[in-house]
């Protein structure tokens, strides 16, 4: 009787217990960190409302550069430890004009980093404005081309091709996305978190 009455605490316990919540850490700039409107309309947070099962932090800063994730993401893994990091930097590193070659060797550091820490790594595409010129437009978005393809990553093709052309989802500086936005980026960027997850 003993025996079975310990079992079955034992077994309540066990079952009591939550499981394993997966981490995802959003490692981004403006476009991520909710530039505009309360962080609480912004895509990760109503990615964290559709997918409650999953505990995100955003690691997002406006204006921040590759350089700059990659100086803070060392701190960020130790503290959240994430099975999943999604990468979305690059687009302040193409409006600086910063040489494509810079924006490779940053984004190759960040991806290791994210790497060696055990967690799973999604790289978000970006792409600058047409007015920066065909040639160098064409060597930035390669950049991402070629990282997904040597890194062995899944690219998640950029968010902001279906936006950015509609200036009712824009905001007044025709290159962030206004609170409308918010919900569309959420259920483009859904499927590709799950997807890795869940792999």
């Amino acid at each position: 009787m003993a025996k079975t009455l310990g079992a079955f605490i034992l077994l309540s316990v066990f079952m009591a217990t939550p499981a394993h919540a997966a981490k995802v850490l959003i490692l981004g700039d403006s476009l991520g960190a909710s530039y505009g409107m309360a962080e609480q309309s912004g895509w990760v947070a109503l990615l964290q409302k559709n997918l409650p099962e999953y505990q995100f932090t955003n690691g997002s800063v406006s204006g921040e550069t590759t350089a700059g994730g990659l100086r803070r993401l060392p701190a960020l893994l130790d503290s959240v430890a994430p099975d999943l990091v999604v990468v979305e930097l690059g687009g302040n590193d193409g409006l600086r004009g910063f040489p494509p070659t810079q924006l490779e060797n940053n984004l190759i550091q960040i991806i290791t980093l994210a790497k060696d820490s055990g967690a799973k790594v999604l790289l978000t595409e970006i792409m600058v404005p047409p007015n920066y010129g065909p040639r160098y437009t064409q060597k930035f978005t390669q950049v991402y081309q070629d990282i997904s393809k040597a890194q062995d990553i899944v690219l998640i093709p950029f968010f902001m091709q279906d936006i950015a052309p509609h200036p009712e989802l824009m905001q007044r500086d025709g290159i962030h996305p206004n609170e409308k936005a918010q919900a569309q980026i959420a259920t483009w960027m859904q499927p590709w978190i799950e997807d890795a997850l869940t792999q």
